[in-house]
């Protein structure tokens, strides 16, 4: 087994006599186009931060935006998938929104649109009827929009593409805050190896190992591990805990020569969390919602918590966020990137004329048009940029671009662009080229400040 450390990057070989691969899943972002340059996801803590620093980012520039219609695209968020994941992000992000809206008094509590997109007729299908329907019902009375049937075909910059799957019908919702908790796809190593495998996920016996490849086992999201009431078991963590003792259990009764032991887990319950302390829970067969619910999601989540220095910091922590209002401060935690691919679809306006130039692009795929003064004045394809002058000669846009076919492009920031025309061979003769072919005297060619 080869590994690359991140900080040290120097191939290391591993020899090993049993190797659990857990891999878990990754988002599949091939399946819906731009979602990976413009959607946040939502599957880890620091998506979580990221999220709260745009939302609170959102309410800074909509408290100071005069143009109405960018106003709306701020004050809009849009969360695609309504299983667990997408319910409880929508529910705690529209509670954080309403909270914080109140110490912006320029910003109406009603101009804050909170929409989840469910592609199934209804939400949190793993739950019973009775409680998706209290769920559906309670986000919807706290001002959450609901879109049943509704599928996510696109993610560009200015909104969300959604098609409606009964009347087959498509339309934009604008929104600068697009996040996405679907769809999940293999982890590329796993679809690398030579085990067999059942939907992207490797396939094991009930005793966790691989079949036809001793010593090696495999637990979690990646492993399609059968369960004795006949399913295979779902990726949640109280399967893959359980999952990580059988297989424990089973490498040491390998080693001493010992009978295995086959996974039994089929599951406790679930939990759902709908914010502003309500939830909904189906444990042991028993249905609970609202306050009950929630103080059983907390203890539950509290007790997983491993340490119980951590459990006491997070009970205080839970306890403080009911006595004292939500903390909206913004961390800078994330350094915007330099290079950025981003995607926009047919008709949908790159830059306007007039606009401050802050970015170079280059079209990766597609065929955008230079629009000056509402007339098409020339297209651009795959191979070229556009951009440059703005940049250059440190002016306003001289056209608008919009996109003819769907594009995608490649963005270079101001700062990444000036080291890039000052330090790397042959790139200033090129911007040169370019500029030429546009009609621009390059005797004012000069780098940016």
């Amino acid at each position: 087994m080869r590994l690359a450390p991140e900080y040290r990057p120097k191939p290391i070989t591993l020899e090993f006599d049993h190797l659990v691969v857990c891999l878990g899943t990754r988002l599949n972002y091939d399946l819906v186009p731009g979602m990976r340059e413009h959607a946040i996801p939502f599957k880890y803590l620091g998506d979580a931060l990221r999220l709260r620093n745009q939302a609170v980012g959102a309410l800074e520039e909509a408290s100071v935006e005069t143009d109405p219609e960018e106003r709306r695209k701020l004050l809009t968020f849009v969360i695609g998938g309504g299983g667990f994941s997408g319910v409880e992000c929508i529910a705690e992000l529209n509670d954080f929104m309403r909270n914080a809206v109140k110490s912006y008094p320029n910003i109406d509590e009603r101009d804050v649109r909170c929409v989840l997109l469910q592609s199934a007729d209804r939400i949190l299908p793993e739950l019973g009827e009775d409680l998706a329907a209290y769920a559906h019902r309670i986000l919807e009375d706290r001002g959450v929009e609901i879109r049943l049937n509704c599928r996510l075909n696109a993610v560009s910059a200015d909104g969300a593409i959604v098609s409606d799957k009964t009347t087959k019908q498509s339309e934009t919702i604008p929104s600068r805050t697009i996040v996405t908790t679907v769809p999940a796809a293999p982890h590329p190593l796993v679809t690398s190896l030579p085990c067999e495998l059942d939907r992207g996920r490797i396939k094991v016996t009930g005793n966790l190992d691989v079949a036809e490849w001793p010593g090696i086992w495999s637990l979690g999201d990646c492993a399609a591990v059968p369960q004795k009431d006949g399913i295979t078991s779902p990726p949640t963590a109280q399967h893959a805990l359980r999952q990580a003792k059988t297989c424990a259990h089973n490498i040491l009764a390998t080693i001493r020569c010992q009978k295995l032991k086959p996974f039994s887990f089929t599951g406790l319950g679930k939990l759902a969390s709908l914010g502003h302390r309500s939830a909904v829970a189906e444990v042991l067969g028993v249905k609970l919602k609202g306050v009950l619910a929630w103080l059983f999601w907390r203890t539950i989540y509290l007790s997983k918590f491993p340490g119980f220095d951590r459990q006491i910091r997070i009970g205080v922590d839970w306890l403080l966020d009911v006595l004292l209002p939500r903390d909206i401060t913004q961390v800078r935690i994330f350094q915007p990137e330099a290079v950025v691919s981003e995607h926009f679809h047919a008709g949908e306006i790159i830059f306007d004329q007039g606009d401050f130039g802050d970015k170079l692009y280059s079209v990766v795929r597609g065929t955008v048009e230079i629009v000056k003064d509402g007339e098409v004045v020339a297209e651009l394809a795959e191979g070229e940029v556009f951009g440059e002058i703005a940049l250059l000669e440190d002016s306003p846009r001289t056209a608008a671009i919009r996109a003819k076919t769907d594009a995608d492009l490649i963005s270079f920031s101001r700062p990444a662009f000036k080291q890039i025309v000052t330090h790397l061979p042959g790139v200033r003769p090129a911007i040169e080229s370019v500029m030429q072919k546009h009609g621009v005297d390059t005797s004012r060619l000069h780098t940016p400040d």
